[in-house]
């Protein structure tokens, strides 16, 4: 199980964003799954848009395909842990405001929830980048709330429209603590592709990306 840590010195704690601490972003989580429950033992369920639909890295106990609406993936957050450094950004998905999104939604038994979000928030959460919300999901037990991590298109991580010379550079060069940005991007192109989830916009960042167009005489 991974811990947070909230000392000064941590190695990521330059990166997070005036009054966005991690561990208090976490507590109020945590509170807000509590008062969902009022006050009862109550399982939790998550959103996957990303590397949560194929490397989620906690248990569950159900597992659904899904869509979330008011919200789109997008290839549009900096990422200078996971996928990159400070030195050299990576990419990372995010859910921004607008459109659609096909995922999964997880299931956590309510007596694993607290390990889960401890887990999670070390993933996910190590600047505080994400903005947390509960968003509706439909299930076969009806629609539940699931806890989704959003982007504002006003924080400091999000990209704006990249040109495909930065996609290349930015596919061929960064690499963060859980591998590459290319591996990242197409392993979920792939994961969504066998899932019957066709993302356009993806596809074609990796089609015109990750190779040079030909030269014209």
């Amino acid at each position: 199980m991974r811990h947070l840590d909230d000392s000064a010195h941590t190695p990521y704690a330059h990166l997070r964003q005036p009054g966005r601490d991690p561990l208090h972003m976490l507590a109020r989580t945590r509170a807000e799954w509590q008062q969902q429950a009022h006050g009862a033992p109550a399982d939790l369920w998550v959103f996957g848009y990303g590397s949560l639909i194929w490397r989620p890295d906690f248990e569950y106990t159900e597992r659904h395909p899904t869509r979330v609406h008011g919200w789109h993936r997008a290839l549009a957050m900096w990422s200078r842990v996971n996928r990159g450094t400070p030195e050299q950004p990576g990419l990372v998905f995010a859910l921004l405001h607008g459109g659609s999104c096909q995922g999964v939604v997880y299931r956590i038994a309510h007596h694993l929830v607290d390990g889960v979000l401890t887990a999670l928030w070390a993933r996910e959460m190590p600047s505080a980048v994400y903005d947390t919300r509960w968003l509706p999901c439909a299930t076969p037990h009806g629609t539940v709330l699931a806890l989704a991590f959003t982007l504002s298109r006003r924080s400091p991580a999000f990209t704006g429209e990249l040109t495909p010379e930065q996609y290349r550079h930015i596919f061929h060069h960064a690499h963060g603590r859980y591998g590459s940005t290319l591996d990242y991007a197409q392993q979920t192109h792939q994961t969504l592709h066998a899932q019957g989830i066709h993302d356009r916009r993806l596809a074609h960042i990796l089609s015109h990306a990750v190779h040079r167009p030909p030269q014209s005489d």
